[in-house]
């Protein structure tokens, strides 16, 4: 008698135990899965990248229903062959990639637009140097990279000097081999943007002999396929809003982006206070305007030979 009273005893614990864990598992797995998962590519320390780190977007779109996950990639070549190939659903790029792309026939739609970083892109050369003005680079050596903000920057900056690109030597380099030989004085000058001009600045004698204030603006972009973006308005719309918010909050955080820069870089405190200093942070959609700056960036390239086809950015937008 005692051993049954033991044994239904034990029974009823484990039916008990036994359904609190499948409550349990309810709670968790099973809702988990309900989730509708968004992925979101970014480069190193970009606005997607500073919303990925404070928390507060994948918290509220959560909220919403959605799980977004968050890819790093190295460039924006990367990032828009995972877009193209389905394994990310939205995009965050500078401004030629996605002009070079649409030009190559991908369709893709832009889902919002970030601040100028006109402050932070510019033209770096050594501070004691020969070179005091653009008119003193004819016959130059300069660093860049193709397909990025810095060609569009230099083609423009050269123009505005009454030069042309036949005119100097454009040596296309990534970010880490131009750095190298900018500071053996291996090239003359050094196209490019933050936080490298920030580094070039407080660590190798550079200065920036212009920046890129009235040539071209740099924008962060999100971009996405117009088959997703048509397909989950929604989820465009919330991601826009919370990025949007998350940028507001930088804005006023500077201090606290600083250190979050500095830690995701790996650089001192000086450079990344130099990199916030000067750059506003925001997301909002598209304008009339921006869609104009995009459309110059790609006349020039087109009237350069970098694209082959003459496009109408207007057509990247979801009607």
């Amino acid at each position: 008698m005692k051993r049954k009273l033991t044994l239904t005893i034990f029974l009823v614990a484990l039916a008990a135990w036994l359904g609190v864990a499948v409550y349990g598992y309810f709670q968790t797995d099973v809702f988990s899965t309900t989730l509708t998962k968004v992925v979101v590519g970014y480069q190193k320390a970009d606005p997607v990248d500073i919303s990925r780190q404070r928390g507060e977007l994948a918290k509220k779109m959560k909220a919403k229903g959605y799980q977004v996950v968050f890819k790093e990639f190295q460039d924006g070549a990367a990032l828009m062959t995972a877009l193209k190939a389905g394994s990310i659903d939205y995009a965050r790029l500078g401004d030629t990639p996605p002009v070079v792309n649409q030009a190559a026939g991908m369709d893709l739609v832009y889902v919002g637009a970030g601040a100028s970083k006109e402050n932070g892109t510019g033209v770096l050369v050594k501070q004691n140097g020969s070179i005091q003005q653009l008119a003193d680079l004819k016959g130059k050596r300069i660093a860049y990279a193709k397909g990025t903000a810095a060609q569009f920057m230099i083609i423009q900056a050269l123009k505005q000097a009454g030069l042309s690109t036949s005119d100097v030597t454009l040596v296309n380099m990534d970010q880490s081999a131009a750095s190298v030989a900018f500071a053996k004085g291996k090239v003359d000058a050094w196209v490019t943007w933050d936080p490298y001009t920030a580094t070039a600045q407080k660590q190798q004698n550079a200065k920036l002999l212009i920046t890129a204030k009235g040539l071209a603006k740099n924008r962060d972009f999100v971009v996405s396929t117009r088959q997703y973006a048509k397909a989950n308005p929604t989820v465009t719309k919330l991601f826009l809003q919370y990025l949007g918010e998350d940028m507001t909050w930088a804005n006023a955080n500077k201090a606290k982006v600083s250190t979050m820069l500095s830690k995701t870089l790996r650089l001192s405190k000086a450079i990344t206070n130099l990199v916030v200093k000067r750059r506003s942070f925001s997301f909002s959609a598209v304008t009339s305007a921006i869609v104009k700056e995009q459309q110059t960036i790609a006349d020039v390239f087109y009237q350069a030979g970098l694209i082959d086809k003459q496009i109408n950015v207007g057509q990247a937008l979801l009607n």
